[in-house]
């Protein structure tokens, strides 16, 4: 009687085991706490980190708060990109991103731009009560590579006909100052990831994506919009800010966004035919703005300095084209893509532009 009770005890042990085994099967690929998405409370959102090219600098209808009020010219509109970004679920979008911002302004710390305090931290306190599901960063132009200023050089030597073309002196280091970014990018990137880590968040439970900037001018356009009325450039240094230039920052951007193990979305050729100037007479098949100023800021002293900076950003049409590219490419399973224009005019993720353009 004894040794039956020995077995019967021996089969339900037994029994246990293989339950427990194949619930541990089941139940492999599923996360501890059985959540399906990111942790937290609030609503699924999207998130857009970086400098004016994200904030919505170019855009137009600033919110009052970031349009030089008490010191705020992050210049974010309602127009910029990551409002017109489609996810499933996601029911808000929230802009943290600043024009002017570098890196810098973007890793945990002190470093303040325009009056705020670094993007990170305001991403620490964002995810108190918003469950973040992607973060799209659009940032480094404003760390070693100085694209902005880049532009700006280009459009000084135009006003000298005796000054050779500004890219002749660019050329001599920017590699260099593009291989200096891409660390300072990664690290950004990294503070992110370091944020949603402490809150509670796995890689798992959102996507960070790194996109690169679109060329906001070319040389394709009217010899009479090559001027203060539009686009003042020597046609060497249109060419060479968009063949090499934008397609050189996007190699070492998508460098950086390997480091921290980031999804890459390439825009250097996202804007071919439609940067400022393109369109001659129509504006409306350009994406980004032409030469700009804003009459209105040079009445005031502490506004004059913002009157012009707008000029050669990407308009509310370049971002819904932006944003478009974007809804297409997070929820695919690419690690990488470039934003291209296709058959039907508009903007889709395709194979990368470096790889296709042989760089």
């Amino acid at each position: 009687m004894a040794r039956s009770r020995w077995w019967l005890g021996a089969f339900a042990l037994a029994g246990v085991a293989l339950l427990v085994a194949v619930f541990v099967l089941m139940t492999a690929d599923q996360a501890p706490d059985g959540r399906t998405g990111p942790p937290g409370r609030g609503p699924l959102t999207v998130v857009s980190i970086g400098d004016s090219t994200v904030s919505g600098e170019g855009a137009g209808e600033y919110t009052a708060a970031t349009d030089g009020k008490d010191g705020n010219w992050c210049h974010r509109s309602p127009n910029a990109m990551v409002n017109h970004i489609e996810l499933r679920g996601v029911t808000e979008h929230v802009n943290l991103a600043c024009s002017g911002a570098a890196s810098k302004h973007i890793r945990l710390g002190d470093k303040k731009q325009w009056t705020e305090p670094s993007q990170a931290l305001q991403l620490k306190e964002l995810v108190k009560d918003h469950r973040v599901a992607a973060v799209v960063v659009g940032i480094g132009a404003n760390d070693e590579p100085k694209f902005s200023r880049l532009i700006s050089q280009c459009f000084t030597a135009w006003f000298s006909d005796e000054a050779a073309p500004c890219n002749e002196n660019i050329r001599s280091d920017w590699d260099q100052r593009v291989d200096t970014m891409v660390p300072k990018v990664a690290d950004a990137l990294n503070d992110v990831r370091t944020v949603l880590r402490e809150a509670g968040y796995r890689k798992e439970d959102y996507q960070l994506v790194l996109q690169s900037y679109a060329s906001p001018i070319g040389p394709d356009m009217p010899e009479s919009l090559r001027n203060l009325d539009g686009c003042p450039f020597r046609r060497a240094d249109l060419r060479w800010v968009r063949d090499t230039g934008a397609i050189d920052l996007a190699a070492g951007l998508q460098r950086a966004a390997e480091k921290a193990d980031a999804r890459f979305l390439d825009l250097s050729r996202a804007a071919l035919g439609h940067e400022a100037c393109s369109g001659g007479e129509d504006k409306n098949s350009e994406w980004f703005t032409r030469f700009t100023v804003r009459w209105s800021d040079l009445e005031h002293a502490d506004r004059a300095n913002h009157a012009i900076q707008e000029s050669f950003h990407p308009n509310a049409r370049g971002h819904r084209q932006f944003a478009r590219c974007m809804s297409e490419f997070l929820p695919s399973t690419e690690d990488s893509a470039a934003c291209l224009v296709g058959d039907d005019g508009n903007l889709h993720p395709a194979a990368s532009v470096t790889a296709e353009h042989g760089r």
